[in-house]
């Protein structure tokens, strides 16, 4: 595949200094010129660099050959030789039609090594003199932009702290694109074992022992890996929904597709292509999925788009069918590439590399900020991360606090090697809403036995789904991301039973600390109860607040769902003041419920209304937590 990109660059980079007339008189020196163009355009640079020394040797002020040898070394990414050839060739003309050639190529070369200076004055050469070409006078000012940007920030560099991992992981010669689960236990990446571009390419896993020290990877399965590649890859932050790249040898619809397998218990299950609604007759890869796996964020160079590569989106309806996929359009999307996207698991955070943004040139990471008005402006994410080489495949772990991502290095005689690095972020870097989870097994109250049950996150005050996962059929395992900045409801949903509620207040949260939650469901039968944790009353009042909105609306679709099913409506409190007044507290509140739920279409006769007062606590009223758990509303099944 990457030969075929270098390719692409040879053929369409044809340069415009080609159709002037060529400065040499010499037979000999053009017809070697023309041999080593039939070797350039193949990518077989080795033969075209000896000609075109051969024909530099024959006239050596052979302007043309001067130019189409720093073209090669360009194409190689030798940009020092490069350099020294257009440097050579400008030298030798006066011609402003070859000297703007030679002035565009020279400033991104220039950006390429970080010579910010030299590159805008070449650039600025180019966009004063250059009148007709767009594409070049477009691309050009990006790379001004770029370099003007480089120059004014390269020693503004944020205090990162930067580390191989140990040879363990890295231990093939290409490992790349890493993704982690939420807990930061389970390590995914692709590699690679040589430097041939065409080499197969695997799924491995690594995964911490009980030292925390990540183990030697492994083929991540048999149902996925085969003889041919399997590239980039998404994980759901439960570690069981897998998306990835195989461009050849499956069922497919374009040059590469996205797949998806599920984890259940130990096992993946047998890929299946996305279809068309992701997969297009072009290019996908670089998938990234939210924290539940239900947003898929990728790469595609379909038509449509603002540039040659976009990104694009996708979710997944209520039966889990992904929908069709749109651009995400400005201000993430520019006319150039923007590759590599990863959104963090706070689903508010989207990472991406971008050659079309001002940046220290290549490839640079930005990242963007979603609320309800859309994108926030791209952000480039400074030094000493962004450099004047490439920079991709960046992933944030849900606290926040490390980044993990590859750099490919150097090991001479043109080889080069891939490694992973793991990224200290300092405080003032790190993403603005941080993100925890709550993991745990679902169980049968009375058998014990495992549930597959349906774990819904709803953010209260906006009464939305912000996340939707299912517990293992297996294993009965969940995990569910919460992050900072909103007041959560969290229901454990499964046919047959009662639900769970549980009320988490990440509105002003800095708690990061997992939690750790097994649930055990009730059978929806006669006695069975669960205490409606998110019914909100101010203190000593019984007005229900605006915000136990998604809880009432949740007892209406239980009730709905299970039309045979007569309930009470229970109201508690602690022991703080009288009796008496605390009895008749909880009955005002209880009736609250009732009549909420009558005026929205329940019948009187399946709601029974009672107050308790203090009588059924349900922990010592000794302390303020404890008081707080025995103020209350129960519901509970009675027919």
């Amino acid at each position: 595949m990457n030969r075929l990109l270098i390719l692409f660059f040879i053929l369409v980079a044809l340069p415009a200094i080609a159709q002037v007339q060529l400065s040499t008189k010499s037979k000999k020196a053009i017809e070697l010129y023309m041999q080593a163009d039939n070797y350039r355009v193949r990518g077989q640079f080795a033969q075209a660099i000896s000609l075109l020394n051969q024909a530099i040797d024959k006239d050596e002020d052979f302007v043309e050959a001067y130019y189409r040898l720093g073209l090669v070394y360009m194409n190689m990414k030798n940009y020092t030789d490069a350099l020294k050839n257009f440097e050579k060739g400008l030298s030798l003309t006066n011609d402003l039609r070859k000297q703007k050639v030679f002035w565009y190529d020279m400033g991104e070369c220039y950006v390429s090594i970080g010579e910010y200076e030299k590159a805008m004055k070449v650039l600025s050469a180019f966009v004063n003199n250059e009148t007709q070409n767009k594409p070049k006078i477009d691309r050009a000012t990006v790379l001004f932009k770029s370099a003007e940007f480089a120059y004014k920030n390269k020693d503004n560099a944020s205090p990162y702290k930067q580390k191989p991992l140990s040879d363990t992981v890295n231990c093939y010669v290409m490992q790349y694109f890493p993704v982690l689960t939420a807990d930061q236990q389970q390590l995914i990446f692709t590699r690679r074992v040589s430097n041939d571009p065409n080499a197969d390419e695997d799924l491995v896993i690594s995964k911490k022992n009980s030292q925390g020290k990540w183990t030697t990877p492994v083929s991540i399965s048999k149902n996925i890996n085969t003889r041919l590649n399997e590239g980039t890859c998404a994980i759901s932050a439960d570690g069981r929904n897998l998306i990835f790249t195989s461009c050849i040898g499956r069922e497919g619809i374009g040059s590469c597709d996205l797949y998806e397998s599920k984890k259940i218990g130990d096992d993946w299950t047998e890929p299946k292509n996305l279809g068309p609604n992701v997969n297009s007759v072009a290019w996908e890869s670089q998938p990234t999925l939210s924290a539940d796996g239900r947003t898929l964020y990728f790469v595609s160079d379909r038509r449509a788009g603002f540039g040659r590569r976009d990104i694009w989106v996708s979710t997944q309806d209520d039966a889990g069918k992904w929908m069709k996929a749109v651009n995400v359009g400005k201000p993430i999307n520019s006319a150039f590439d923007e590759i590599s996207p990863f959104i963090h698991a706070n689903n508010k955070t989207l990472y991406f590399a971008s050659n079309g943004l001002p940046g220290f040139g290549g490839y640079d990471l930005f990242s963007v900020d979603k609320d309800s008005a859309g994108w926030s402006a791209p952000k480039n994410i400074g030094a000493p991360i962004n450099t004047h080489e490439d920079q991709f495949s960046l992933f944030i772990t849900a606290d926040g606090n490390k980044g993990y991502y590859s750099q490919e290095e150097s090991v001479g005689a043109g080889a080069t090697r891939s490694r992973i690095f793991e990224l200290l972020i300092p405080e003032e870097s790190q993403v603005k809403y941080r993100s925890n989870y709550v993991s745990g097994v679902v169980r049968d109250k009375k058998t014990r036995q495992v549930l597959a049950a349906k774990i819904e996150l709803i953010n209260i005050s906006k009464n939305e789904v912000e996340s939707l996962v299912e517990s293992d059929s297996v294993t009965g395992e969940y995990l569910i991301v919460l992050t900072q900045g909103a007041d959560y409801a969290l229901y454990i949903n499964k046919k047959h039973y009662l639900f769970k509620s549980l009320h988490f207040n990440y509105s002003e949260s800095f708690n990061l600390e997992p939690i750790v939650l097994d649930v055990d469901l009730e059978k929806a039968s006669i006695g069975s109860t669960v205490v409606l944790n998110n019914i909100f009353f101010d203190v000593d009042k019984y007005e229900l607040k605006d915000n136990s909105i998604t809880e009432l609306r949740k007892i209406i679709r239980f009730l709905t769902e299970n039309p045979e099913i007569r309930v009470e409506i229970g109201g508690h409190t602690d022991n703080s003041g009288s009796t008496i007044y605390n009895k008749q507290l909880s009955e005002k509140r209880a009736l609250s419920v009732y009549n909420y739920l009558i005026a929205n279409g329940v019948l009187k006769s399946r709601l029974t209304p009672k107050g308790y007062g203090p009588d059924q606590p349900i922990a010592p009223n000794d302390t303020e937590p404890s008081r707080k758990l025995n103020r209350r509303i129960e519901f509970k099944i009675i027919k």
